[in-house]
């Protein structure tokens, strides 16, 4: 198999694409859409995103230390790609989007409420990394959609058709292949 060497870069696809939501100290709610973003450790609960310093929520971010960060769907899709490229500087992407809004528990920034997960976080450091900052956050609170929920209680996110982010497109991710563990588990 022939492969080309290419310099170094980000080729880790695809990735969770989240709209990370956020409030400034007078609760003015913004929207930023984040790639590069994800689990850290699962005791305590932490995630990370990444976030350039030129962007509109990054001073939120620094000032509050609060974010929510709301997973993505296909009906999402547009309204994802929309507060990626929108500046809250300029824009009401809550408005815009016609999304909704709902208080979090832990936190001043608030849910968005079409959402079917949203983790409040707490950021417990922030790493300056070169062209992005690293936002490492204790997760709170989970708040998860009862629509995905089957009769026994169990969360079934699949059935919100979540997105992924891949070389600039958003791909609804796939059929299961598999599940934890079933390569080793006994056939027969």
């Amino acid at each position: 198999m022939a492969k080309q060497l290419w310099k170094p870069g980000n080729m880790l696809y695809p990735l969770p694409v989240v709209m990370v939501s956020v409030a400034d100290r007078e609760g003015n709610p913004n929207i930023i859409t984040v790639a590069w973003t994800g689990t850290v450790c699962s005791d305590p609960p932490m995630v990370s995103i990444s976030v350039r310093p030129e962007r509109y929520s990054y001073g939120i971010l620094r000032e509050t230390g609060e974010f929510v960060i709301n997973l993505t769907t296909r009906e999402l899709a547009f309204a994802t790609d929309f507060c990626g490229i929108k500046s809250g500087r300029q824009t009401d992407k809550f408005r815009e989007m016609k999304l909704t809004a709902p208080p979090a528990e832990k936190v001043r920034a608030p849910l968005i409420g079409e959402s079917p997960v949203n983790l409040e976080c707490q950021v417990t450091q922030v790493q300056a990394l070169g062209s992005h900052d690293l936002f490492l956050a204790r997760v709170l609170a989970v708040h998860a959609d009862e629509r995905y929920m089957d009769a026994e209680g169990k969360f079934h996110l699949e059935k919100a058709e979540p997105i992924v982010y891949s070389h600039g497109s958003y791909l609804v991710t796939g059929e299961k292949v598999g599940s934890f563990g079933y390569s080793v588990r006994r056939r027969g």
